[in-house]
């Protein structure tokens, strides 16, 4: 006599719910709280500063910022897939104290002398969302959480940058103390954030059956896992390496673009675009939850990053040949930037494991993918600097995108259809 083997289903109950609310508001507080010590220099253009080494003074800021997020990538690999449980909110604190501190020295140390602070700004920032999405992975509701998470890259860039240019231009911070006093304006609440943090109920007995227990991984484990699914985290930390450089370029160098465009006097509109952005990708992924079986969950995100190729490439396209204006193409490329880049900071590696049925944690394959994500990042803006390109960042960045989402989108068929053939099917025995 036959018996089928069925998956759990993935429902959550009046206490999934509750928890899932609150996670996701404390979650996206907390990060967007951690970004006002992270962004607020690129709202500078640094103009009036000589270059350094051949390189403008900002775009070296900008690559010892990155370079510092690129080794903290590299050195989380390690560091976030054999974090321990206690003490995490602490952890979180020690790491923004130090590039809080980094901040001040940059604003006291005369240039170029302060470049080097950026780097020591970058590097224990760049561990903090393995940090925060700990809390919250391996959970029935974790599509919900994550993507509440990770939305909070695209208000609270636009938000603190709109905050830092509010100082400069009311108050009169100049650019070099502006990111140091936008910490300090955040400082209280993200106290108040990583008590809430810490009160976050960890997964359920009902969720470890969904969606695989998270242990810490050691060496051999993470070798192992590796091995095992090579070729198809190889495409997928390439498709992400594209997405993460002209994200990167977004998030940078908006001030220059939006000058470029002639919006370099309105504060407002660095949140105008980002927060119908925020919610459209709010709602599109956090509706990832209700599909109960994760291979089909997994599947179908493949196709979302897709699609988010296809809108940003075909919107920069429209805006090269003169069909869009500047101000609906930063809209209309970001919001197909990140919804090709958002779900690799909350479904897609959470469904991965749930899917392939292997035990593993989304910190290891996201700070994998982000190594090299941000060492793609720094290529491009070296690249732009020693081959001479004069090009404006508004041109080399509409160019650049319709250039990956031609890459982009034949990656991404790939990853699926190498995923396709690993994922076990339903057996009956």
């Amino acid at each position: 006599m036959s018996r089928r083997i069925t998956i759990p289903a993935l429902t959550a109950g009046r206490k999934d719910w509750s928890v899932a609310l609150y996670a996701s508001l404390v979650t996206f507080l907390t990060y967007a709280t951690v970004y006002a010590f992270r962004k607020p220099f690129t709202v500078g253009t640094f103009e009036t500063e000589p270059r350094v080494l051949g390189i403008p003074y900002k775009d070296a800021l900008v690559v010892c910022q990155v370079l510092g997020y690129m080794f903290s990538k590299f050195y989380g690999i390690r560091f976030i897939a054999e974090l321990k449980k206690s003490a995490r909110s602490r952890t979180i604190l020690l790491l923004v104290m130090v590039s809080w501190l980094a901040l001040l020295l940059f604003a006291i140390v005369p240039a170029p002398w302060n470049i080097p602070f950026l780097f020591i700004n970058g590097f224990p920032l760049g561990m903090i969302w393995g940090v925060v999405f700990s809390f919250v992975e391996g959970r029935k509701t974790t599509d919900m959480i994550g993507a509440s998470l990770s939305v909070s890259f695209i208000f609270s860039s636009g938000f603190v940058k709109s905050v830092a240019k509010w100082l400069m231009v009311q108050w009169n911070i100049t650019e070099f103390w502006v990111p140091f006093v936008t910490g300090l304006v955040f400082l209280l609440p993200l106290l108040l954030l990583l008590a809430l943090l810490e009160r976050i109920p960890p997964p359920s007995a009902s969720d470890t059956e969904v969606k695989m227990a998270r242990p810490p991984m050691d060496t051999a484990q993470r070798k192992k896992f590796f091995a095992r699914f090579s070729t198809g985290i190889v495409l997928l930390v390439v498709v992400y390496v594209l997405l993460t450089i002209f994200r990167d370029i977004r998030d940078n160098f908006a001030a220059d673009i939006w000058k470029e465009l002639g919006y370099g006097n309105q504060p407002e509109i660095f949140t105008s675009t980002e927060i119908p952005i925020t919610l459209f990708v709010l709602l599109l992924i956090s509706s990832m939850m209700f599909i109960r079986n994760s291979a089909v969950a997994f599947r179908l995100t493949h196709w979302i990053i897709l699609a988010g190729f296809v809108v940003s490439g075909l919107s920069s396209f429209l805006f090269i040949s003169g069909w869009l204006n500047g101000y609906a193409w930063m809209l209309l490329a970001g919001l197909g930037l990140y919804i090709g880049y958002i779900p690799f900071n909350c479904i897609l590696f959470d469904r991965m494991i749930a899917a392939l049925g292997s035990l593993a944690n989304v910190g290891f394959l996201m700070y994998l993918a982000d190594s090299f994500g941000y060492l793609g990042s720094v290529g491009v803006i070296m690249a732009k600097t020693f081959f001479h390109i004069r090009s404006q960042w508004s041109v080399l960045y509409s160019n650049g995108v319709v250039v990956f989402s031609l890459l982009g989108i034949p990656l991404t068929l790939m990853a699926l259809y190498y995923f396709n053939r690993k994922i076990p099917k339903p057996q009956f025995t």
